[in-house]
């Protein structure tokens, strides 16, 4: 597989694996939660824009990938970047937005931030690092 399909199927992979976990998360599981601590404040969110949201970090995410890799185990070092990049992500979507919009509890609300964003990480970093631990 080429560098080109490998970065559209990364990307298409990030995102799949990102809103399968994002809307029944936000949405439905956790939708009650997060709207008492005061982390939703529009009424109907507007998915598409958390969509181009995903498609954008699915890019960059897998474009940089490749630079990063050395060899190892695949799924691992998949993980092991999808949780280094991740960081910025998390950063601005966790205390950022806390830091920004009154949430309360903030403990409460990073702690479950903190665990979607961990299933996301590595939901797709496994991906990530199948896809391009693929031989040619």
């Amino acid at each position: 597989m080429n560098d080109k399909k490998k970065l559209i199927l990364a990307t298409i992979a990030y995102v799949v694996l990102s809103m399968a976990i994002a809307l029944p998360w936000h949405l439905f599981w956790f939708h009650d939660l997060y709207e008492k601590m005061g982390a939703f404040t529009r009424e109907e969110p507007i998915v598409a824009l958390g969509l181009l949201t995903m498609v954008i970090q699915g890019m960059v995410i897998a474009y940089l990938y490749p630079f990063w890799y050395r060899g190892g185990h695949p799924i691992i070092q998949g993980i092991k970047f999808t949780f280094i990049a991740g960081l910025l992500i998390y950063t601005t979507m966790g205390p950022a937005m806390a830091a920004k919009i009154k949430i309360e509890p903030i403990m409460t609300f990073l702690i479950y931030h903190s665990g979607f964003q961990s299933i996301q990480f590595v939901l797709t970093g496994a991906a990530l690092g199948l896809i391009y631990g693929q031989k040619e």
